[in-house]
Parts: structure tokens; C-alpha cells; sequence
């Protein structure tokens, strides 16, 4: 009996000390046109993600774990079954870690170490000072979070507040692939046989922090960076047997300059956020990216305006990809309404200042007991073929999600 009384309160204790949710999701994408390498016009995809955080018998410590499993039809995940960890492949793996980190909170200082997600910046749609933020873009509108292997300690003041974060490892955005419909062959460029060379990523440890500061009026911050960028550049040289165009990426150095501030006005919330990136590789470009944006809630209804702007300092005419800058020179919104508990509808935009490109995509949503819920939307992309958005004018799709949630 009193065994029995042992191992409840045991299990009790540990309940009380061990969280958990996860999701499974079923998603399909269909697609009007086919592209001049895809011709496939229908993909499905089932993803299975698990994360839980564990009180450990350390004080104040805690362990976060998050993993994530996926199969779909169209070959953007891997065949091979094996746990990746670092988030250096080309496709999406099968079994992945998406964070692994433990974290220490004691008072106003929190550190975490480890695999783990960190976000700069306090615009909504674009954000040019999240440079710990590696992203997936094998559907270049329809990106995920990639976490980074990191080090961060975070001390909050009554006003202020400081970041440091150390990265030792480099983690890469994942690009489009290049048989399929997210990457654009310049015209001149289709009937060459491109090739690629195995990336060669950079080594060495990058440097980051931030400062913070909270005021009756106004949020500001300031942020440094030092590392590698994470979106590459694309040099190529000729091969003559066979003959063609080898590609290799780079990834350039980057120091970056930060600032961001939100002001909450009367009628909205104005926000801005700005980066100087310098790099010293010479294929680099040296640019200003900034975004400025009003904010407004009301009711059940929520909006997001504003407009993202570039200032070339040096220009060296990289070939590169870009989707940070792709979207600059262009007016930017977003807009949600919550029609009852169970439903809403929300919609965001992109549109060139000139005209030459325009993304839009809406999404309706709706949940289903406890535990499902339903997406479906479609995106619309249409422009010029020399535009960013522009060339991607043959992908706009309808998509279709279900998910548990438990």
C-alpha cells in the first residue's frame, strides 16, 4: 500500500513538473499552371511535430525538446530515415530535432543553451534585424523557422534589458530546389546545364547582441551583429566536359547595425525597424533594409500597413537569393478578422511600388471541437518576369489544411 501511495505521488510530482502538446498535420497544395521545370500540379504532405519541456532536479533549470517527422509526395523531404540535427541538407528531413536547449531562469537573468529559436525585431511581415532566424524556403512565400545551435543569456532591468547570444555553428536558410517550380531559370540560362558544387559552409562562431529599452511612450532597440549571413550568393564558373555553368554558393560575411522602436499613437501603433548590412566579401552588396508600419485593433478585426524600403551604400551586382530584399521597394499589409470562436478569415499583401510584382494570399480558418482544425486559402503571385515576386507568377496554388491538435 505504501508503494502504491509512492509511485502515485511520484507520477504526480512528475506531471506536475513535465508539459507536452503536439500536432498532426495532413496539407495538399494544388497548382493551376506548371512551371518550366515542374510540371506536377498537385502535392501532399503529412508532418507530425512533438515538443514537450521537462522541470529538471537542478533549480531553476529546464529542458525544451521539439521534434518533428514529414513525408510528402513531391520529394522536398528526404527518402532517407535518420534524425538530422544540424539543418544542412537541401530537403526537408524525415526525423529532425527542432529544439533541444536547456534553459536557466533565476530573478531577471535567463540563459539557454542549445538547439533553439530566437527572434530580433518588432516589425510583423519583414523584419531585417532577425539574423539568428534561418528560414525554409523551399515555397519561397511560405516559409518556416529554422532554429539555431546558440548560447543566449537575457538580463531584464525595470527598463532595459540585454541579449547576448553566441552561435558556434553556422545554420544555413534552406533554398528552393532546383528541379522544382520555386526556382526561376533565367531565360538565357535554360538550355545550359547547370550544376552545382556541395557548399562549403562557413566556420567560425557569430556574434550577436541587443539592447532594449522600455519607456512611457515607446519600446527602441539596438542591435549588433557579427557572422555570416545566412542566404547565400551564387557565383558560377564555365566547365567544358560537359559543357556548362558549375554553380557554388557563398555565404557572405555580415556585420549588421540594428535598431527597431514600436510608439503606441491614439489611433495605432507605429512601428519601424532598420538594418545596415556591411560586409567585407567582395561579391557582397552593402544595402540599408528598413521597414515602416502602422498598426491598428479594433473589435474583432485586426490591421498591418506599411511599407519596406533599400538603400544600396555599395553595390557590386551579386547573384544572389534574397527574399528579405525581394520584398523591399514594396507595400506591405496584413488584415484579420475573428467572425465567432470558432472561425476567421485574414489576408497579406505584397505590391511593388512600381507595379512589376504583387503577392496576395487569403486564408480562412476554422476549428472543430477541441482538437481540429481546418485552413483553406489560396495565393495569388502575378507581375513581370524580371520582378522578384514577378517570376513566381506561374505558383500561385489553393491550399488545404487539416490539424489535430492534442
Amino acid at each position: 500500500m505504501k508503494l502504491a501511495v509512492f509511485l502515485l505521488a511520484s507520477a504526480a510530482a512528475f506531471a506536475q513538473d513535465f508539459a507536452q502538446r503536439g500536432t498532426l498535420e495532413f496539407r495538399g497544395y494544388g497548382f493551376p499552371d506548371t512551371a518550366t521545370n515542374d510540371s506536377s500540379r498537385a502535392i501532399g504532405e503529412t508532418l507530425f511535430r512533438y515538443e514537450f519541456s521537462k522541470s529538471l532536479s537542478i533549480p531553476n533549470l529546464k529542458f525544451f525538446g521539439e521534434t518533428e517527422m514529414r513525408v510528402d509526395t513531391h520529394r522536398q523531404t528526404e527518402r532517407r530515415v535518420f534524425v538530422n540535427f544540424a539543418d544542412r541538407i537541401s530537403q526537408r528531413p524525415a526525423i529532425s530535432v527542432r529544439r533541444a536547449s536547456l534553459l536557466y531562469n533565476k530573478g531577471r537573468l535567463t540563459v539557454e543553451a542549445g538547439k533553439q529559436f530566437i527572434r530580433w525585431g518588432k516589425a510583423d511581415i519583414l523584419n531585417p534585424t532577425d539574423r539568428f532566424a534561418p528560414k525554409d524556403f523551399l515555397a519561397v512565400v511560405d516559409t518556416e523557422l529554422l532554429a539555431v545551435l546558440a548560447g543566449r543569456a537575457i538580463y531584464e532591468g525595470k527598463s532595459d534589458s540585454v541579449e547576448i547570444v553566441v552561435q558556434p555553428r553556422f545554420t544555413p536558410a534552406r533554398l528552393p530546389l532546383r528541379n522544382q517550380r520555386w526556382t526561376v531559370t533565367p531565360p538565357d540560362l535554360e538550355q545550359i546545364r547547370l550544376t552545382e558544387r556541395k557548399p562549403a559552409f562557413p566556420g567560425g562562431s557569430a556574434f550577436g547582441a541587443r539592447w532594449n529599452h522600455v519607456a512611457s511612450g515607446y519600446e527602441a532597440s539596438l542591435s549588433f551583429y557579427n557572422g555570416h549571413h545566412y542566404l547565400p550568393l551564387l557565383d558560377g564558373r564555365i566547365i567544358s566536359e560537359p559543357f556548362g555553368i558549375q554553380l557554388e554558393r557563398i555565404y557572405p560575411q555580415l556585420r549588421l547595425y540594428g535598431a527597431d522602436i514600436a510608439v503606441p499613437l491614439k489611433w495605432f501603433t507605429l512601428k519601424g525597424e532598420a538594418a545596415w548590412f556591411k560586409s567585407g566579401t567582395a561579391l557582397a552588396d552593402e544595402y540599408i533594409l528598413w521597414v515602416v508600419q502602422a498598426e491598428r485593433q479594433f473589435g474583432e478585426a485586426s490591421i498591418v500597413a506599411g511599407y519596406a524600403g533599400e538603400e544600396v551604400t555599395k553595390a557590386r551586382n551579386p547573384l544572389s537569393f534574397a527574399p528579405d530584399r525581394g520584398l523591399a521597394k514594396s507595400f506591405l499589409g496584413r488584415a484579420a478578422y475573428t467572425i465567432d470562436p470558432r472561425r476567421s478569415v485574414s489576408t497579406e499583401f505584397a505590391i511593388r511600388q512600381n507595379g512589376a510584382g504583387v503577392w496576395t494570399k487569403f486564408e480562412y480558418t476554422q476549428t472543430f471541437g477541441q482538437h481540429l482544425r481546418a485552413l483553406a486559402g489560396f495565393t495569388i503571385i502575378r507581375g513581370d518576369t524580371d520582378d522578384f515576386l514577378g517570376q513566381y507568377r506561374r505558383n500561385s496554388h489553393a491550399f488545404l489544411i487539416l490539424r489535430y491538435s492534442f
